[in-house]
């Protein structure tokens, strides 16, 4: 009988599902009015030294915590159960149920570009029931499902960049940014800088499904690495196709795309190949987003059943051994529903990713205060060196944040005081 559980490939293939979405084509169109091609190729080899410090720092406490949940599981057993039981329940609400919810409404979006009658909210609803679908009918069906939608994604990004580098501008650049400033700017980089994480983000992606891997010490590392260092050449190639391609008040696009659906990919293909190939794109769109939301209902529900073995949530939740966690899987699917159907999702978004950032950081220093806990072995210095970096990076990227959105205080402090309330009351109730 064939093995169950995940391999290298279905790990990268998680990481790069999470990882490439929009953010990669429209980015470049914001950071065009600030900087020039050599600053906005240099950010982009930035971002993604950052998500290969954090793979890094990631790859050591998994060493250590080799078990799915992701940061429930890592902050419970190396900081506090109160600390991962915050990040469990940010994971549930908002970590991994709303961005379903919104790839599934983008999905519905770029379909409506190819056809006006189609409703997107209805589309959203049948993206979400049937990834759901498919990720509790069994482990096999899951793991098939997901590396055929992620085959397909790379398939389509390796075409795009295959067909602007053969029939697009291979020359370098001469435009300049309109609001060219004298020297490096060094405001407008860090700004930037946001588009670029968030466009990384999910490089952690195989942690949350650790104790599903054949060998997980060696396999999610790995998968973690390979992932982001594959997804930064993808994302170096496109970014050099729109630099060479597209000048500043061309990529103005992007400050329409709520409205309008056009990203950076869409002109370019449209020069190449005409409407036809903006339609391409759209598909491509259509694709990369389920693929997302196929990657997050695959990998939530494993950090609800860990804390449901934990006794935090209905023992409904953590299903059965080598078996998907259908009860998870299902009550993940309800809330991403009702998030698509109730709330505004890009205002549910808007303060998740100070909160995400926050407990990923918080996750990165429990390998410094464990190299005084003689409980668990010391982490090498390269480790402890890309912790530092990413935890650097995290902060000054927490201070940009609170300081320019001063209700996020306030949002984050109430997040936190609630959960920290239904932990002492799960708690008590044993």
């Amino acid at each position: 009988m064939k093995d169950k559980r995940l391999g290298l490939f279905s790990g990268m293939g998680m990481v790069m599902a999470n990882m490439i979405g929009a953010g990669v084509f429209l980015s470049t169109g914001f950071m065009a009015q600030d900087m020039n091609s050599q600053q906005i190729l240099f950010a982009w080899f930035v971002g993604m030294l950052i998500a290969m410090t954090g793979a890094k720092a990631y790859a050591g406490i998994v060493q250590l915590v080799p078990q799915s949940g992701g940061e429930y599981r890592f902050l419970s057993t190396l900081i506090h159960p109160a600390l991962g039981y915050l990040a469990g329940w940010a994971s549930l609400l908002v970590g991994f149920s709303a961005p379903i919810a919104v790839s599934a409404m983008s999905a519905g979006a770029f379909a409506a570009t190819l056809h006006s009658g189609i409703n997107v909210t209805y589309v959203a609803a049948v993206v979400i029931v049937s990834l759901t679908a498919a990720h509790a009918i069994g482990m096999r069906t899951s793991i098939t499902a997901q590396n055929t939608l992620v085959a397909v994604k790379i398939i389509l990004v390796a075409g795009f960049i295959i067909a602007g580098l053969i029939y697009g501008n291979n020359t370098w650049p001469a435009w300049t940014p309109p609001n060219e400033t004298t020297g490096f700017p060094v405001g407008s980089f860090m700004k930037n800088m946001f588009y670029i994480v968030f466009a990384f983000s999910g490089w952690n992606a195989a942690i949350y499904a650790a104790s599903e891997f054949k060998n997980p010490k060696r396999d999610v590392p790995r998968a973690m690495a390979l992932g982001c260092l594959v997804v930064g050449i993808l994302y170096f190639f496109i970014n050099w196709i729109f630099v060479a391609n597209l000048t500043p008040e061309q990529s103005t696009v992007v400050f329409t795309y709520d409205t309008d659906r056009v990203t950076l990919g869409h002109l370019i293909m449209k020069n190449i190949l005409g409407d036809k190939g903006a339609a391409c794109m759209s598909v491509f769109a259509i694709i990369a987003f389920v693929s997302s939301a196929s990657a997050m209902t695959f990998l939530g529900p494993r950090v609800y059943a860990a804390m449901a073995k934990d006794g935090f949530l209905p023992a409904v939740l953590k299903g059965k051994e080598g078996k998907p966690p259908v009860g998870a899987i299902l009550l993940q699917g309800a809330i991403a529903l009702f998030l698509v159907f109730v709330y505004q999702l890009q205002e549910v978004l808007k303060n998740v990713g100070a909160i995400l950032t926050l407990f990923s950081a918080l996750t990165v220093f429990a390998l410094f205060r464990i190299c005084f806990n003689k409980k668990y072995p010391r982490p090498t210095p390269l480790t402890l060196i890309a912790a530092g970096l990413f935890l650097l990076i995290s902060i000054v990227m927490l201070y940009f944040g609170f300081s320019e959105s001063p209700t996020l205080n306030l949002w984050v402090g109430v997040c936190i005081l609630a959960a920290l309330t239904g932990y002492f009351i799960a708690k008590r109730k044993g």
